[in-house]
């Protein structure tokens, strides 16, 4: 059958339908050619499970852009009284809520019967959201309003992508709560999807939700878990959503909502995002102006902000309240700087390293090995201050860090003006490069302040590490609970656990012992500090800065700058550290990880958390690979069944060959010459395979759905 034919379309159609759960055959769900009052055809009539008209689908061979098909699609919309119409020529997509919308949009996927049901549904009862209260118990600030009001503004003209930039600690989360309160009071949505960084974040958020909107059931989805369909708000990771989506119709979510996600999310793995038909609001701390992105210290922090612009087709947010603001308004605390370099952290063109200084009869034989390569035949090596605690360490630089704190938190410092001034003591977050440098630095200030615990066993300092590659801290959650909700630790040493989102007001010392180029990342990092705490009597807070990170990005506590802080010309920024060696060892099968593959009482396969873990990582490589690529709907069809064939079988395949197409599900759908017809011949299938399998299988390690993508230095 020529592929230029309209009942090729309609072949691809009913694919599609099939696709997102509909039953063609019912007699009820859909109708074909069904025939109108005056005479006239509709190609598809899609009705709920009474049969029930609610949209017509209307078909365009695959030359013409489904556009085309509008005014025929109104007049059977009209004549049947339904309020959707859908177009289609097998490969693109329309979707047009006529009697309120100017110009049909284009979506991923046909809506499943259900979702289509839901959303007409909310047509009888839909009322104009501006005249809905603000919940101001949830959300009562002026600012906060005057956002919720802009939002609803802007909803109201039509305009479906909204950027919010606030402030860290001025109330994003809750903002939020109460705009997803009143658009669900006005009946304008039914299910909300709530995107975080971290799994972590994820709890918290839940929590907020459960206390400012109790009536509106939420949960968290976690990989490998299933969908509560019965919960109105599902709160989930970049990573868990990018394995998830491609099971639901465009037509599940309302309103999608992006709370501080890692750039990718708006770029190359954006097709979590754009698959779903509901409101995008995007909520985030960084200021996000055009005008500043090629002037950033970090390429990627402008790499951010036009991906994000871009994403929401804007170039400005939709509404913006600042860091200067929120201070002057009384909303957020200010802080003071206290900057101590040691003398090795301060050697901006590289400290020299003599070869009698190291014991090198303490080194193991690996250690010594790696040293005498990096020194060769000279007696003297140069070290980028910037490699500390990453290529090199040196213990006496942290415990004179350690020192200095204690030092300052008890005597104050004068400073150059003549002030004394104080910290003050209590919680505080120390930021470290690396597991092994924040186990140190825990260790380290746990000692030197043992004279302040109420008995041994009690950790003053405790740390925290994201999943970074040498493995995350397992007991995290529960250690900043503790930190959050308890006595002690009153330290907690943190590796990309704590620098975005964290909320815990009374933080009033924040310890740099990182360096960063990102003004996100350090901008973030500040903000864990500007939460008030009245019940201690916050006044401010102290940034310690010991790698010289505030100079860097210029910033001073006498100027607070509501945008970027930007970086004054003060010597040469540090390099880039070394790379790690290789190391050419041995490698065996590890016992522990052996197991019973396990049933449920259903016969379903049980997976282990490996398993699960394997999937998640494999699925993530593979929407980054699906990013880059031009697929019709039958290749698009095709490879979504590659991707489960590959989540499926995580732990043994490595890699995806020909021959798997001879295998179900592909031999129920033609086998290897379906795949060969599909991708253009042999030499189609087998370059698309070789990209596929150097993407899936030969990758890098892909972020962890706890770690924010690792784009910052």
């Amino acid at each position: 059958m020529p592929r230029t034919t309209e009942a090729f379309s309609r072949i691809r159609i009913d694919a599609q339908l099939k696709d997102v759960g509909w039953t063609l055959d019912d007699g009820i769900s859909v109708h074909f050619e069904y025939t109108l009052s005056d005479g006239t055809r509709a190609d598809y009539v899609l009705c709920d499970r009474s049969g029930r008209p609610l949209a017509v689908l209307e078909a365009k061979r695959q030359s013409i852009m489904p556009n085309e098909g509008r005014k025929k699609g109104v007049h059977y919309a009209t004549l049947l009284d339904v309020p959707y119409v859908f177009l289609s020529n097998g490969d693109e997509i329309w979707f047009w809520e006529w009697q309120r919308e100017a110009h049909p949009r284009q979506i991923k996927t046909l809506f499943s019967q259900e979702d289509l049901e839901r959303r007409a549904a909310t047509l009888v009862l839909r009322k104009d959201p501006s005249g809905v209260p603000i919940d101001k118990r949830v959300a009562g600030r002026d600012y906060q309003i005057a956002c919720i009001e802009t939002l609803t503004r802007e909803m109201n003209l039509g305009r479906r992508k909204l950027l919010v930039e606030m402030a860290t600690g001025t109330g994003k989360t809750r903002m939020a709560a109460a705009f997803i309160k009143r658009l669900f009071d006005a009946q304008q949505i039914t299910r909300v999807l709530f995107l975080v960084d971290r799994i972590a974040l994820a709890k918290q958020t839940e929590d907020a939700f459960a206390e400012h909107m109790p009536e509106l059931p939420c949960y968290v989805l976690r990989a490998g878990r299933k969908f509560q369909h019965e919960k109105r708000v599902t709160i989930t990771t970049l990573q868990t959503m990018i394995n998830e989506y491609p099971k639901f119709s465009s037509g599940y979510f309302d309103l999608v909502i992006t709370d501080e996600c890692h750039r990718s999310i708006y770029g190359k793995w954006s097709g979590a995002l754009r698959h779903f038909d509901g409101i995008q609001l995007g909520l985030t701390a960084t200021p996000c102006v055009l005008k500043d992105a090629d002037n950033l210290p970090d390429p990627e922090d402008g790499a951010f902000i036009k991906d994000t612009l871009r994403f929401f087709e804007v170039d400005q947010p939709t509404y913006r309240y600042t860091l200067k603001q929120a201070i002057a308004e009384g909303h957020l605390k200010p802080y003071q700087i206290y900057k101590a370099k040691t003398v090795k952290t301060a050697a901006e063109d590289g400290f020299t390293v003599k070869r009698d200084e190291l014991d090198w009869s303490a080194m193991d034989e690996a250690t010594r090995d790696e040293f005498e390569v990096l020194f060769g035949a000279s007696e003297t090596i140069t070290v980028d201050p910037s490699s500390l605690e990453r290529k090199f360490t040196i213990p006496e630089r942290n415990r004179a860090i350690v020192r200095e704190f204690r030092d300052v938190l008890e005597k104050g410092f004068t400073g150059r003006d003549g002030v004394r001034r104080a910290p003050q003591w209590g919680k505080t977050i120390v930021f470290a490069v690396t597991k092994k440098h924040a186990e140190t630095l825990a260790l380290m200030f746990d000692r030197a302040f043992a004279d302040k615990k109420p008995s041994p066993e009690i950790r003053y300092a405790d740390f925290v590490v994201c999943d970074t590659g040498d493995g995350a801290t397992p007991d995290a959650s529960t250690i900043i609970k503790r930190f959050k909700k308890e006595d002690y630790p009153q330290i907690v040493v943190s590796v990309n656990m704590l620098d975005t989102g964290f909320d815990c007001p009374e933080v009033v010392n924040l310890v740099m012992a990182r360096f960063t180029r990102s003004a996100i990342l350090y901008q973030q990092m500040r903000g864990r500090g500007t939460r008030k705490a009245p019940h201690i009597k916050k006044t401010g807070f102290t940034m310690f800065d010991f790698v010289g990170v505030t100079d860097f990005h210029g910033d001073d506590d006498e100027e607070i700058a509501g945008g970027f802080v930007v970086p004054k010309p003060k010597g040469k920024p540090p390099g880039e550290p070394r790379k790690l060696l290789t190391l050419d060892v041995d490698d065996h099968i590890d016992p522990a990880t052996r197991e019973w593959l396990t049933l449920d009482d259903l016969g379903s396969i049980v997976y282990s958390d490996a398993h699960e873990a394997r999937a998640n990582d494999l699925g993530l490589r593979f929407e980054a690979w699906l990013a880059e690529r031009t697929f019709n709907a039958d290749q698009l069809r095709c490879a979504r069944m590659m991707e489960s064939k590959i989540k499926a079988d995580a732990e043994t395949l490595t890699e995806f060959g020909a021959w798997l197409f001879d295998d179900p599900p592909f031999s129920h759908n033609g086998g290897y010459m379906r795949a060969v017809q599909l991708f253009e011949g042999e030499g189609g299938l087998t370059t698309m395979l070789a990209s596929l399998n150097k993407a899936v299988f030969e990758g890098g390690a892909a972020p962890s759905a706890d770690q924010p993508q690792p784009a910052i230095h």
